[in-house]
């Protein structure tokens, strides 16, 4: 079977930003409330996260289940991986997500500042310079057979669907505005002249659109 490249469960705006402005350590997402972004995965019976029974099934516990499906490698912007910019000065920051990363693959950081790569748990971290292609093609060799799964920012997402490089695209719009920070579109139809499209809206108001070559 072919390699895909998939993005999965990537939350954006009404308005249609994935992360606001003023990202810092303490703020993974700038002022964006990313509880809010992700509240209907949050719900799902399949969601890692959870501590308590019970969780809605149907179509977005699915989607749940499909982030790490025939996952074998993640590529990811440096803005995803942290909130440093420049020249890498501290090699003791690792990420996010602390020892134990939700990634369980290879995972490749496009920078302009490569680093030495490290790996936490199951986690190996690649630091890589390169246009979206040279670096979709390590991801692939890394994938050992696997799809792989790009993880954004917003920019590094559009990088690869100008370049023509996503396969299927799963996209939640959240019920809620952010007015500025990192965009990924518009409007969802601008994807409509190269995708099919499907749109599945939700009591809660979020709108899941699920795009495919």
């Amino acid at each position: 079977m072919t390699q895909q490249v998939r993005v999965h469960n990537f939350a954006v705006s009404s308005d249609g930003y994935a992360a606001g402005e003023g990202q810092s350590l303490e703020r993974p997402f700038g002022h964006a409330d990313p509880m809010r972004m992700m509240s209907w995965a949050g719900a799902t019976a399949s969601w890692p996260n959870r501590t308590d029974p019970g969780g809605s099934r149907g179509l977005e516990d699915y989607l749940v289940r499909e982030f790490h499906r025939n996952i074998g490698a993640e590529i990811m912007g440096r803005n995803k991986f942290g909130p440093h910019r420049g020249p890498w000065t501290d090699h003791e920051w690792q990420g996010w997500w602390g020892a134990e990363p939700p990634f369980h693959t290879p995972v490749l950081v496009m920078t302009h500042h490569e680093r030495p790569s490290f790996t936490l748990s199951d986690t190996t971290f690649h630091f890589v310079d390169g246009s979206p292609a040279e670096v979709l093609e390590r991801a692939l060799a890394a994938a050992d057979g696997k799809d792989v799964r790009l993880g954004g920012g917003a920019d590094t997402v559009r990088q690869f669907l100008d370049a023509g490089l996503v396969d299927t695209l799963h996209v939640a719009v959240a019920p809620v505005e952010l007015g500025a920070g990192s965009r990924l579109w518009e409007s969802p139809d601008e994807l409509d002249d190269r995708y099919r499209h499907d749109v599945v809206p939700r009591p809660d108001g979020t709108v899941h659109h699920l795009y495919w070559r």
